[in-house]
């Protein structure tokens, strides 16, 4: 049996006390590590964040939000959900399909945009700007996936039809990936060979543990030391497939990963 003085048992009770602070600060010290770092990428990803919807001048309101975009390429692309972009655009009574860009008066500034291509197996689109000038944009992470307990953050507009066109950040981690095989919008798209794709295109999506809102479906995931976008989030198709049995929605939100994206982009070349 092994038995200890006063002094070694005193002894050891404050090297176990000084392990616990020095991992507590080093805890401390990383979180506010990020905190720096996002403070100092913000200013570099708001100007990418749009506003995605329709605008018709005889509406009212005139522009009718329908989620969140962010710029990427060569600064007129702009990435979001398949499911943001309406079935049809009543060109006839002059209706189209734009981009709200914050700033420059009350209202932001107005794009008009063109669909150039979508995924809808993973809930993606691409929009190019008709005409300039082009946007600044955000860079995309390597395909290479990301770890659970990672740090991120995107910014969107939650809820932008009430809260206004003022782009938002919420920040957290990765809490799981997890396998998802995303619906069709409409059973009318279904035929079989649909069906026998979707029951083996399971594919992965990133689980987060910060809430996000209907208006922020398109936000980009980024890492909040680089800036890099590492995901987009979804809160349609992927929350309505994982959460069908629940009564209330939950504070889980979920992100397509990038790597989806290249995909998309490679398409155009």
């Amino acid at each position: 049996m092994n038995h200890q003085s006063p002094q070694q048992v005193q002894s050891s009770h404050r090297r176990r006390i000084l392990h616990a602070a020095c991992a507590l600060g080093l805890t401390v010290g990383l979180s506010g590590l990020v905190r720096a770092d996002l403070v100092g990428i913000l200013p570099h990803i708001k100007p990418s964040i749009v506003a995605v919807g329709t605008y018709q001048r005889t509406r009212s309101p005139a522009f009718q939000f329908r989620g969140t975009g962010f710029v990427i390429g060569d600064g007129f692309l702009v990435a979001t959900n398949a499911h943001v972009l309406p079935d049809t655009i009543a060109s006839e009574n002059r209706e189209a399909l734009v981009i709200v860009v914050p700033g420059g008066g009350e209202q932001g500034t107005v794009r008009a945009v063109s669909r150039v291509a979508d995924e809808r197996s993973r809930d993606l689109a691409l929009l190019r700007l008709d005409g300039g000038p082009a946007l600044p944009a955000l860079a995309l992470a390597a395909r290479e996936r990301v770890l659970e307990g990672q740090e991120i953050a995107f910014t969107g507009f939650p809820i932008g039809s009430v809260l206004g066109m003022t782009p938002v950040t919420h920040r957290g981690i990765v809490s799981a990936i997890t396998p998802i095989s995303i619906p069709q919008a409409n059973a009318r798209d279904l035929n079989p060979a649909l069906i026998r794709s979707l029951s083996n295109d399971v594919f992965r999506v990133y689980q987060l543990d910060a809430t996000a809102y209907p208006g922020n479906s398109g936000s980009p995931v980024f890492d909040p030391q680089t800036g890099e976008v590492i995901g987009v989030i979804n809160m349609v198709f992927v929350k309505s497939t994982k959460e069908s049995v629940l009564s209330d929605p939950s504070g889980i939100s979920y992100a397509i990963p990038v790597e989806y994206l290249h995909k998309l982009l490679a398409q155009l070349r």
